[in-house]
């Protein structure tokens, strides 16, 4: 076997330290951190593709109308609970323009980040009916939501897409839903980490079984209008964003600053809730808090305790750049196509090399080119692969850390570098000598 550009001894070393015994069930953060540190004491470049942190700037026009709100002083000042009403209307709008669905400002709630909206979402659908306890998982999907549930003492159920998709997934979903104990139903499209993109007989299929077994579905579009295999950017124009509210009133849309206007750092987005949803009464509200309705418990209950509201000037930037995109002054999406051209030369070095992608299909149709993909090896395990491809200085996430059930890695293409994909591909060719196929 030929060297390998990260000493495989130092390796095990970190592992120990980080009390690493099983590389497959490797944190994010873990990976992060080990391949930071071979990195640093091996003077190898690493080819990061473990973490989904936006690469790009921030979206000037949020900067700007930040720092125009902090110089006026509301940083002396709590936010309102149920959020600026600036913003309320500017996510409305948004709403409207990109996914043509109606949602009234009142239903539109700022949140730290969609990590706080799904946090807020799980506690406060499984406090409408005490018979439903329990979140269903379409995976594969953020290994974080999960810990969510059980940081709150909640259950949760999965199941992996890959082999249940267009018409069979009604069946599969159905199987869950008869058992008469999930509270909701949740999913990220496009997807975190294999990027499919459920299609609108899909999200039709979610969106009638949800209505027929009163379950809730929240829609995480984190990655919003990043399917760039369509021209989805131009507000108030078809195509718009696939969204399952256009087949049931049970849901909550989940948008996020983070990657979209590449604003992650400073934690904001919107929970959007479906009118009906929004006024509707539950019995376990009238148990825990006498009463109360969907929308009026998720804020005035549940994020109220979660904090004393979304930090205030943020909430200015994201108003300005949801205007700005709803009135075409922003076209946001151009400003992070970079993702799937990365993605696309990323892919053909692996493929060139032995890999083979393994969520490569949208029903019939390729993978669309965006922030993340997944790649496996022949006869590797997905614990095998993201070990050996440490020995070659490139650090990605195990598939089975997402609640899929394929073998291979999750890779993020937020960090390549230019210079990169040359330092790839001397690396791929000599991983490929070093295991043969």
């Amino acid at each position: 076997m030929n060297r390998t550009p990260i000493n495989r001894e130092l390796f095990q070393e970190k592992l120990k330290k980080y009390q690493v015994t099983d590389f497959a069930k490797a944190t994010i953060r873990e990976i992060k951190g080990i391949a930071e540190e071979l990195e640093c004491e091996s003077g190898i470049e690493f080819v990061k593709m473990e973490m989904g942190v936006p690469g790009l700037p921030p979206a000037q026009i949020g900067v700007e109308a930040e720092i125009e709100a902090l110089q006026s002083g509301i940083a002396s000042l709590y936010p309102d609970i149920n959020g600026l009403p600036r913003l309320k209307k500017a996510a409305s709008q948004f709403i409207k323009s990109f996914v043509n669905i109606d949602i009234k400002p009142e239903g539109c709630v700022p949140v730290t980040g969609s990590m706080q909206g799904t946090f807020a979402s799980f506690i406060t659908c499984t406090q409408c009916d005490e018979k439903k306890d329990t979140i269903l998982f379409i995976d594969p999907g953020f290994p974080v939501q999960k810990q969510q549930i059980t940081v709150m003492g909640k259950k949760y159920e999965s199941f992996d897409v890959y082999h249940f998709r267009g018409h069979k997934l009604k069946d599969k979903l159905e199987g869950y839903l008869k058992k008469g104990n999930i509270a909701g139903i949740i999913y990220s499209n496009p997807n975190n980490p294999s990027w499919i993109c459920l299609n609108n007989e899909e999200l039709k299929i979610i969106g009638e079984l949800a209505t027929q077994y009163d379950t809730i579905v929240l829609e995480d579009l984190a990655y919003f209008g990043m399917d760039f295999r369509k021209e989805l950017g131009n507000p108030g124009k078809p195509p718009y964003q696939a969204s399952v509210a256009n087949y049931t009133d049970n849901y909550v849309i989940l948008m996020s600053g983070s990657k979209v206007f590449s604003y992650a750092g400073q934690r904001i987005g919107v929970a959007c809730i479906s009118d009906k949803l929004y006024t509707r009464s539950y019995p376990g509200f009238k148990t825990l808090y006498g009463g109360g309705t969907f929308g009026t418990v998720f804020i005035h209950r549940v994020l109220y305790a979660l904090s004393s509201g979304t930090s205030h000037s943020v909430q200015y930037a994201m108003a300005a750049m949801l205007e700005a995109a709803s009135t075409g002054e922003y076209a946001f999406l151009d400003d992070i196509k970079v993702y799937g051209r990365r993605a696309n030369k990323l892919k053909d070095i692996f493929l060139r090399y032995g890999f083979y992608l393994v969520y490569d299909k949208d029903m019939d149709d390729s993978i669309a080119d965006g922030f993340y993909f997944t790649l496996g090896y022949p006869g590797m395990t997905s614990a095998e692969l993201a070990t050996e491809l440490m020995y070659y200085g490139v650090s990605a996430l195990p598939l089975n850390t997402t609640g899929s059930e394929q073998q291979g890695l999750r890779a993020c293409t937020s960090f390549i570098k230019d210079h990169q994909y040359e330092l790839l591909e001397s690396r791929m060719q000599l991983f490929a000598k070093n295991n043969p196929l």
